[in-house]
Formats: structure tokens, C-alpha cells, sequence
């Protein structure tokens, strides 16, 4: 008999921890919140109640039968979960591979998806799209959600599968993106894109920082424990983020100098980045025409790839992929968009007081000649036309016709300054983002200490 309990138990016990490991967020979940109701209840009757050490205490001997074995493994089994887990698509995913990532091991789920037209087009061969599944303590599929932005803007989609009878269905619904905001902070070890990723930070988010603290941070000579935070829009679907929005406020501190920013847009006017003073941090040209990207070869006398004769490299070479989108780092009209010799593909576009850039050996072009395009406007992208030996930009600054070195016209001025009617305003927002940055900075201090 002893025996038989004791195995009882001890199969109880492996079910239990079984349990654990298959479904620890759900049961932490429930824990914590039986712990916080009961952790408030007590409160509630201790404050109320007398006090404990005057009450008279009691024993109370009582026998207990234990359940047997069979009626405990079925009040085990009486208990049903069900299981939350979340993906995202890859280009190479088959119906069973998505599924497997979600862990859910269900042929005829799998038979359905790929073989559903609205299924099999919103899942297979569309990566970078989230899904959530939910599923049964047996893993089967119960629900699948698929969110992705279309192409046009204002919303979102959502491929809905589920469970019906013996089978599934599928349908596509359309719904609003809700916004937000986060706020994120980092210390660099190696370079700003690395901290950002550790951070989770967005590669657009991470551009647009390296963007606003171009004329103030050099980003190629970044010290180790160099820190950063900033407050960016999001944009969410049922809880999740699918694309990220303007930077709203940032912080970075490089060298022992700490460099603010905070984006502001007075009624009827173009916004912009400003200190907390008030003086406007926009430049008139950006640092690069190109994000995420390093450059190959520099204004400089060098060995020309192709003529094998040292001669001077009149502008700056990005390195990037064939495709990679480019920029236009200012203001300004289109004078040529073509093919000129050398060069390949070639934009060029005329600035204020007589200033040029151009972006060759492009794969695309994507303005006219004529047009007027503002700065970020993507011009067209990175390819290996002309006298190129492998996909890059080459990229040039001219003033009056004569050449200059491009890594300097991050250095120009081009904002306008805060007006009277408007300070007010700003002096609320600037001081709610030194309050918002604050907090984020001491998250990385008592991380990194």
C-alpha cells in the first residue's frame, strides 16, 4: 500500500514538473496573480483585524484518505492549457517549418496552410511578418495570427486561422495601427549599430540617431562606455510593434560631453531637432547618403581599381549591397539624372549658394531631372554601373565646380531657430523629455554597473 502511494506520488510529482517546463509563463502568470490577490487580501484583514500574538491558538488533529492514483492522474488530466507563442516568417518557410518554430506538431493544420490560397499567400515565402499561434497541451493548433503593414499606409492586416469543428478556416481582416511610443537606452562597446541591436533598437531608429548628433558626435571614433537613450514613436498591432516611427528625443554622451536633442514642430512650420536650449540641430546636408554602411575609400590620392595609376579620388566611396536605397543629404533640384560615362548612373543635385552632390554608379535612378527633392528623399540605389569593379556609391560635394571633401558638409548649419510665441511650448516639452531621458540614462548606469 505504502509502496503504491509512493509511486502515486512520485508520478505526480513528474507530471507536475512535466507541467512546469511545458507551460512556465502561464503558471508564473497565475502564480503571481493569486500571490498579488492574496498578498492584498491579508493586507486588507491584518490592518483591520486584531492583533495576531493575542488570538488563542488551537490543535487540530485530523486523519486524511489520499486520493488514489487513478482519480489524481485524471484530475491532472481534467485541466487543459492552452499555449501562447510567438514568430516571425522567414523566406525559406514551409507550412511544417513555421509550425515546428511555433511548436506545434499538427499535420492537418500544416496540410491546411499550405494548402489555403489566403493562408499559404499571407505566411509562405513573406518573411519578416509576426505570428502568433495558440495551441493545445497536445500541440495542436487551435488559432494562428499573421500581421503585416500592406503596402499602402494607414493600417495593418491580419490572417486569422482557426480551429473549426474537425477542420480550419481562414480569413483576412483589416484594422488600424495603434501608436506609442518607447523609450531605449544603451552603452556602447564596440560601435553605435552593435549597441543599438543589444539595445533592440530599430536599424532606422538607430540611423535617424546617428542622423540627429551627426555635427555634434563623430560615430566613426566612438569610445568604449559611450551611452545613449531615446524616445521613438511605434506603431502596433494587437499588441506587438510593426514598424517604428520618428525619433522624439534622445540623449548621447561621448567623451564625458552629454549631447541632447528633442524633435519639435511649431503650428504651420517644418519640425525639426533642437537642443534644450532652443538652438536647432539640423544641418543642411546630412553625414551620409547612404545608412548602415561604411566607407571603402576616402577623399584622397589612391590607386585607381581600373586605370592601375595614382590619381585623386574626388569624392567618398560607400560600400553597400546592390539595392541599397540612397538618399539625397539636402534640399534641393535634380540638375541630372542619367548616365554619364564613368560614373554610370548618375543624380546629381544643385543646393543653396552654388553647391552640388552627386551619387553615381547607382543600379536605379529614381527622379528627374528638374525635379525639386528634400533632404532623405531616396534618389535611387546603390549598384555597380560604369567604371566600378563591385556595388558601392560614390558620392561627391562640389562648391562652384571644385571639389571638396564630403565629410565635411555635415558641418553646415540649415535650422531655424524657435520663435517667441513658441518658446512656452517648448520649455514644457524640453523639460518632460530631460525627465523621460533621466530615467533611461540611470537604467544604463545600474546596468553597466
Amino acid at each position: 500500500m505504502i509502496n503504491g502511494i509512493l509511486a502515486a506520488e512520485e508520478l505526480i510529482a513528474s507530471r507536475v514538473a512535466h507541467t512546469f517546463r511545458t507551460y512556465p509563463k502561464q503558471i508564473t502568470a497565475a502564480i503571481a496573480a493569486l500571490l498579488l490577490s492574496a498578498g492584498g487580501g491579508a493586507f486588507a484583514v491584518a490592518s483591520l483585524g486584531p492583533d495576531a500574538a493575542d488570538l488563542p491558538v488551537r490543535q487540530v488533529f485530523e486523519a486524511v484518505k489520499p486520493l488514489s492514483f487513478a482519480e489524481q492522474v485524471e484530475a491532472l488530466d481534467t485541466h487543459s492549457f492552452t499555449l501562447f507563442r510567438n514568430e516571425t516568417t522567414r523566406s525559406s518557410d514551409t507550412a511544417e517549418a513555421l509550425l515546428r518554430r511555433l511548436g506545434i506538431a499538427d499535420p492537418a493544420a500544416a496540410a491546411f496552410v499550405r494548402g489555403n490560397p489566403e493562408a499559404r499567400t499571407a505566411l509562405l515565402s513573406r518573411p519578416g511578418r509576426t505570428v502568433s499561434a495558440e495551441a493545445t497541451q497536445e500541440n495542436t493548433l487551435q488559432k494562428l495570427s499573421a500581421r503585416w503593414i500592406p503596402d499602402s499606409d494607414g493600417g495593418f492586416k491580419r490572417l486569422v486561422v482557426e480551429k473549426k469543428g474537425n477542420g480550419f478556416i481562414a480569413r483576412t481582416e483589416s484594422d488600424a495601427l495603434t501608436p506609442g511610443t518607447r523609450l531605449a537606452s544603451g552603452v556602447v562597446r564596440t560601435s553605435l549599430f552593435a549597441a543599438t541591436d543589444d539595445a533592440g533598437i530599430p536599424d532606422s531608429v538607430a540611423s535617424q540617431l546617428a542622423d540627429v548628433f551627426s555635427g555634434d558626435v563623430d560615430f566613426r571614433s566612438l569610445r568604449k562606455g559611450d551611452r545613449f537613450a531615446v524616445v521613438y514613436e511605434t506603431f502596433d498591432a494587437d499588441g506587438q510593434s510593426l514598424r517604428s516611427g520618428r525619433v522624439l528625443s534622445a540623449e548621447f554622451e561621448s567623451n564625458g560631453k552629454l549631447h541632447q536633442a528633442l524633435w519639435f514642430q511649431e503650428p504651420g512650420q517644418k519640425g525639426g531637432y533642437y537642443r534644450p536650449n532652443g538652438d536647432s540641430l539640423r544641418r543642411a546636408y546630412l553625414s551620409s547618403p547612404v545608412e548602415f554602411t561604411r566607407v571603402s575609400s576616402g577623399f584622397a590620392m589612391r590607386l585607381h581599381p581600373i586605370l592601375n595609376s595614382w590619381r585623386q579620388h574626388h569624392g567618398i566611396d560607400f560600400a553597400a549591397p546592390t539595392g541599397t536605397p540612397v538618399r539625397a543629404v539636402g534640399d534641393g533640384t535634380v540638375e541630372f539624372a542619367g548616365t554619364q560615362s564613368g560614373y554610370g548612373n548618375i543624380v546629381i543635385v544643385k543646393h543653396r549658394n552654388n553647391q552640388e552632390t552627386a551619387y553615381a554608379h547607382l543600379s536605379r535612378v529614381d527622379v528627374k531631372t528638374g525635379q525639386s527633392i528634400s533632404q532623405s528623399q531616396t534618389l535611387g540605389a546603390v549598384g555597380s554601373t560604369g567604371w566600378a569593379t563591385g556595388p558601392h556609391l560614390h558620392f561627391e560635394f562640389r562648391v562652384n565646380g571644385e571639389y571638396h571633401d564630403p565629410s565635411t558638409i555635415a558641418q553646415q548649419e540649415g535650422g531655424v531657430p524657435i520663435t517667441a510665441a513658441a518658446r512656452p511650448a517648448f520649455e514644457r516639452l524640453a523639460l518632460a523629455t530631460r525627465t523621460e531621458l533621466s530615467a533611461a540614462f540611470s537604467v544604463v548606469q545600474a546596468s553597466a554597473d
